[in-house]
């Protein structure tokens, strides 16, 4: 980590070995215990060094014990400590200035430091683990921008960007104007990604160069379920895509240089599931050559290992060795047998991985595979190519980690560290000829090697254990002694890097030069691989098929069935030109010069003048349902027509619409506020002089229910219909949905109304509870309805004191109805579970009192009616003496009244009653719902507050009966005026109160 990697720190961490950290400066030959300096029980659990200068290194406490920092800026000499108010999870360090740091916690919130972890300041809440990055040098504005991905309260994701000392809410932005999918944002280089939320479908937006988001475009059909992005770094984007179809394989996918139009790289990439189970794709960027990848691909059922030399144009298979080690030929003919190699990445940084290349030392690649008819992890070796991959030797019969040393003038090879060993092996012609030696007398679990890059000392620092309960060993060794001079010109020779004998290679022939095996000089830092690079005459193979087009069995690029190769951007206006494909692109950062260049490339035609075609209305967030009050944003797409020449109208289906004069008035999206709820047919309409295309969506626009009120009668007749009503505030039509479950029913009735009708077929209690969901709300409200072949009912009324002490809530309805009933048993012998005692809502207080037949009938119905009447008359007869009261509280004494002129009739289920019992079943509850109305909007119109005023003028009254609910007040009779009174009622009101 210094200057000339003499300095470095060590800190194992393993569950037998104390936490300790460590320091040397003589490139480990020593080292010394730095506890001391951090402070003797200081529990250390991470260890940063600043990419930008290795003499500025964070070390962070164990959080369960303390949460600090220590700071040094001196290789680790010396620290200084920093209580945090955060324990922190992650740091990211920024890319040039080396005081600045992010620093993400265990709570979800994001700090930026600017000293170097001194101080630390909040940048954001909820960030999404691993989704914040810093400004890319070039291309952002401000250097100290932060990106990140946030989520709103109310759990959406957003793309936020600010300042990393000034995030307050006015100086963030929101470069994507909508929500995206959680774990989507990725920046890199010059492009930044995101998923957008859709129903049932992907969709992924690029920005190129901080221009604005552009829809990327995949194969119509290929329907991802999943999107990985593989590499930016040679000026397009490589994406690994799980389609539709697929399971446990990939498709690769190469964009243009905007990072927006894709084709198809390779079909069925195998992938390796890793340790902490993430899916790793069988893909290996080959360090050092441009457009040099290795894939396993699967096909009838096998793996097979393929190599491209040209960005995925073309792809073979590898050529297995001719001989192997004991030097007996292998008899493996292409294409039934070739070379299949393991392509996984080492997730100890430490150690080489199945696969290694370097870009100091392009050409050879060392890797762990089988030699066969497809992959195998059985009976495995190692091999080595010299020559990019166009031949292959095989090195070891066992798997090994290699190592680079020198620029590839050395190569270090030790056994897996699964087995102990004391021995390692070192080439120094490339892997021809391997001499073994003995870095320990006692074997040693290699945990890794210490390699520090461009270094000229040959210096490697092995570290790994004794045994699983040892300490852990340092162990250094130096090869400088073996070179004992610089290299000359005379030491190297050239070699030509090619593709099966074709010189050209991404569209140039390139030369580099080659130390001669067995001259054992050192390369040195100024040592340069490459000789020469010289353009060749393009060639078909130098391109690739554009989007939209297939590569045919004869080689030639064709349309897919599903892409009309005649459509013109929408964005080409009259008297402009555009780039007409001819169905190939050249491959990026492919030199080829001249030769059919000018036949394969896209041609510049002028725009042609057309109509519109190919409209498309959607939201912006892709769902066809909108709270009420909020903003809803439509985007409008047209495959075809002249953007600039054609108007578009949008209806929002609300009674108002607006009108664009072209295209480019609607990039950023069309917005709109519902203020009511229902659903909304939206048409949008493109026109031009040539002709019109039109579309339409129906949008759902909802408001979450605040209140259900389910309004029942208190006792019905058997096997007679009864209406039951469930009112909703705010009450809006069309957008509730209703749940009844209705008697002993396990499954609900549906409804798109607030009220069902229904017939209970046997007598007893019934449960009615219904359900109403509007937007995310969903509430519930039950009641219990008596159901009988006949009852009795009386209207009861109460002294005017009671009022007094009605808070109207259904407790204290309950408690009273309990208390009048234990009155009334005072004055006549019925049993009491024949009596219901129901009071209504609202002031004046009222109830109604129910007599209800025995359960058991069998004696004869005209007995037990009989008895209903004798009862019903002692019971009028003792109300109208005053017999009747109770006590509410100490001085508070309440008499109960039978409020009917006349006795209340038998309602039974004879032909005789059922008309006039379904009459004022259904009259009764009407009266309740519009009541229930008035009273819960009783302050929004003026009548309401009039008749409270003289309300108490009144005498009282019969009320209405049998209906109940909760909330539902109860007015007289004599007040409750017809439609037409009221509504010149609560006109008058409104001219007085104005």
């Amino acid at each position: 980590m210094g200057r000339e990697a003499e300095t470095f720190l060590f800190m194992p961490q393993t569950k037998w070995q104390e936490n300790t950290l460590n320091r040397s400066t003589d490139y480990g030959s020593t080292y010394e215990r730095m506890n001391d300096k951090v402070g003797s029980k200081t529990v250390l659990s991470y260890l940063y060094v600043c990419p930008t200068n290795k003499r500025k290194i964070m070390v962070l406490t164990d959080p369960e014990f303390e949460s600090s920092v220590l700071i040094s800026s001196d290789e680790g000499a010396s620290y200084q400590k920093y209580r945090l108010t955060f324990y922190v999870l992650s740091l990211l360090f920024h890319p040039t200035e080396e005081d600045w740091a992010l620093a993400y916690s265990h709570d979800q919130k994001l700090y930026s430091s600017v000293d170097f972890g001194r101080k630390w300041q909040l940048i954001h809440e909820r960030v999404t683990p691993s989704r914040f990055y810093w400004s890319v040098s070039g291309l952002d504005k401000e250097p100290d921008l932060v990106h990140m991905e946030a989520h709103t309260p109310d759990g959406n994701v957003q793309y936020v960007t600010c300042r990393a000392q000034m995030c307050t809410e006015a100086n963030r932005n929101y470069p994507f104007p909508g929500y995206i999918d959680i774990s989507s944002l990725v920046v890199q280089d010059d492009y930044i990604f995101i998923q957008v939320p859709t129903s049932g479908r992907a969709t992924y937006y690029v920005s190129y160069k901080r221009e604005s988001f552009i829809q990327t475009k995949l194969p119509k059909y290929s329907l991802p379920k999943d999107l990985h992005i593989v590499s930016t770094d040679e000026k397009q984007v490589f994406a690994a895509v799980q389609e539709w179809n697929q399971n446990d394989t990939y498709n690769l996918y190469l964009s243009d240089t905007r990072g927006v139009y894709f084709t198809l790289a390779m079909e069925n990439v195998k992938t390796t599931r890793g340790i902490g189970g993430n899916q790793m794709l069988d893909l290996y960027e080959v360090a050092g050559i441009k457009g040099m990848l290795i894939a396993n691909k699967r096909q009838d059922n096998q793996v097979k290992t393929y190599i491209t030399y040209n960005k995925g144009r073309d792809w073979r298979l590898l050529q297995a060795p001719a001989s192997d080690l004991d030097g007996n030929d292998i008899h493996c003919i292409l294409p039934f047998c070739s070379l299949h190699l393991q392509l996984q990445m080492s997730e100890n940084p430490y150690l080489s991985g199945t696969i290694s290349t370097k870009s100091s030392a392009p050409g050879i690649i060392v890797a762990t595979g089988n030699i066969g008819a497809e992959l195998s992890y059985n009976n495995v070796g190692m091999f080595i190519s010299s020559d990019a991959g166009n031949s292959w030797r095989q090195i070891f019969e066992e798997e090994h980690n290699v190592w680079f040393l020198d620029k590839g003038g050395a190569l270090v090879a030790v056994k897996q560290p699964s087995v102990p060993t004391k021995h390692l092996w070192v080439s120094f012609d490339e892997g021809r000829q391997w001499t073994q030696h003995s870095f320990s007398s006692v074997p040693l679990f290699v945990d890794g090697v210490l390699v520090e890059a461009g270094t000229e000392n040959q210096i490697m620092t092995f570290f790994g254990h004794f045994s699983h309960r040892s300490e852990w060993q340092l162990i250094k060794i130096d090869y400088k002694s073996i070179y004992s001079r610089k290299c000359t010109e005379e030491d190297y020779q050239t070699w030509h890097l090619h593709n099966q004998g074709e010189p050209c290679v991404m569209g140039q022939k390139q030369i580099y030069m080659k130390r001669r095996p067995g001259n054992y000089c050192m390369l040195g830092k100024d040592y340069s691989r490459i000789l020469s690079a010289e353009s060749c005459i393009c060639r078909a193979h130098d391109f690739e098929c554009d989007y939209g087009y297939e590569r045919r069995g004869d080689g030639n690029c064709r349309p897919s069935f599903w892409f009309n190769p005649s459509t013109v951007s929408r964005s080409c206006s009259q008297g402009q030109n555009y780039l007409n494909s001819t169905g190939y692109r050249k491959v990026v950062l492919n030199n080829c010069t001249k030769g059919v260049k000018e036949m394969y490339t896209a041609r510049k035609q002028q725009c042609p003048n057309r109509p519109p075609k190919g409209l498309l209305l959607t939201t912006k967030d892709g769902k066809l349902a909108a709270n009420m009050g909020n903003n809803v944003t439509f985007l409008v797409h047209l495959d075809e027509g002249d953007s600039m020449r054609t108007n578009i109208q949008l209806d929002f289906g609300d009674g108002t619409a607006v009108s664009y004069s072209n295209l480019s008035w609607t990039e950023e999206g069309i917005k709109h506020v519902y203020k009511s709820a229902g659903i909304f047919r939206v048409t949008a309409l493109a026109e031009n002089m040539l002709g019109y295309d039109s579309t339409t969506l129906f949008l759902h626009v909802t408001c979450p229910v605040e209140h259900v009120q389910l309004l029942t009668p208190f006792v019905v007749i058997r096997n007679k219909e009864v209406n039951i009503t469930a009112v909703v505030l705010p009450s809006h039509s069309r957008t509730v949905t209703y749940f009844w479950w209705l008697g002993n029913n396990t499954e609900p009735v549906i409804t798109l109304d607030g009220s069902i009708s229904y017939t209970f077929p046997t007598e007893g209690m019934h449960t009615i509870t219904v359900q109403v969901a509007a937007a995310n709300t969903i509430l519930q409200d039950t009641k219990t309805i008596a159901v009988k072949e006949f009852f009795k009912s009386l209207l009861l009324s109460f002294s005017p004191n009671l009022d007094e002490f009605n808070p109207d809530i259904p407790e204290w309805r309950q408690d009273v109805g309990r208390v009048i009933k234990k009155s009334l048993l005072q004055v006549s012998d019925f049993p009491e579970e024949q009596l219901l005692v129901a009071v209504f809502p609202g002031v004046p207080t009222a109830a109604e009192l129910f007599l209800l037949p025995h359960k058991n009938q069998s004696e004869g119905k005209k007995k037990s009616e009989e008895e209903l009447e004798q009862v019903s008359d002692v019971i009028v007869s003792a109300l109208n003496q005053n017999l009747v009261e109770f006590e509410l509280k100490p001085g508070v004494r309440v008499i109960v009244y039978n409020t009917q002129l006349t006795l209340a009739p038998l309602v039974d289920s004879s032909p005789r009653h059922s008309s006039s019992a379904m009459l004022m079943l259904l009259s009764v509850v009407f009266l309740g719902l519009a009541v229930f109305l008035i009273y819960k909007f009783k302050r929004k119109i003026p009548w309401i507050n009039i008749y409270a005023e003289v309300n108490q003028e009144k005498e009282q009254e019969m009320i209405g009966s049998v209906g109940q609910g909760d909330s539902t007040p109860k007015i007289t009779l004599s007040e409750f005026s017809t439609s037409k009174e009221l509504m010149e009622k609560e006109l008058d009101a409104r001219v007085k109160s104005k």
